[in-house]
């Protein structure tokens, strides 16, 4: 008896561990094909409440890394938080972090190519042999094809680089540093830190 409920966790873990396939309807576009999937529901939630639907049903040809339900939950999103415009600009800055302009396949990615996504920041590809990843999501399901371009199925919510203030501006806007501001500002560093750095 034992040792069939071990073999029966073992089967289940097997088959749990195995990559899921996403089928779609090639004349069918993004927002559908995602729809249809079963493990985007949260995807297509967030893209509806984020008013991005109606973009990636248009002509595109868009490329689209969409994360599953679990990475939506592993990242902790919960879209009812998303409720004042200053969020909703936050959900729809992460969505279009997921999104490139232009259709590209698995086999068009090389091993660090970098892409702009329609967020403008930029996405990092690393191509072995074993997995191909976007920053540090995995590609769990290649090319699926849709109608206006194709999506990627990834393992995590990629999140959008901070957009940082500079030192000086930071300096500035706590209200504590001023005579470190007015010292900057007198040694004419202002515009140095400034920089990239």
């Amino acid at each position: 008896m034992r040792k069939s409920i071990v073999y029966t966790l073992i089967a289940c873990l097997l088959v749990s561990s195995l990559p899921f396939s996403v089928t779609a309807d090639a004349t069918d576009d993004i927002p559908t094909n995602a729809a249809a999937t079963g493990v985007h529901d949260s995807l297509v939630a967030a893209l509806t409440q984020a008013d991005l639907v109606t973009t990636l049903q248009g002509t595109g040809p868009f490329t689209v890394f969409a994360p599953t339900d679990q990475a939506f939950i592993d990242a902790g999103i919960d879209l009812t938080t998303f409720d004042t415009d200053e969020e909703n600009a936050t959900l729809v800055d992460i969505l279009t972090y997921h999104v490139v302009s232009g259709k590209v396949m698995s086999t068009d990615l090389t091993d660090g190519m970098e892409a702009t996504a329609l967020n403008q920041d930029t996405l990092t590809f690393s191509v072995s042999a074993a997995e191909v990843k976007v920053n540090d999501a995995v590609v769990t399901t290649a090319d699926v094809e849709s109608s206006n371009g194709v999506i990627h199925v990834i393992d995590k919510v990629l999140m959008p680089p901070a957009d940082l203030a500079d030192i000086p501006a930071t300096a500035q806007s706590t209200g504590v540093h001023t005579a470190l501001v007015a010292a900057l500002s007198q040694a004419n560093l202002v515009t140095t830190l400034q920089g990239e750095g």
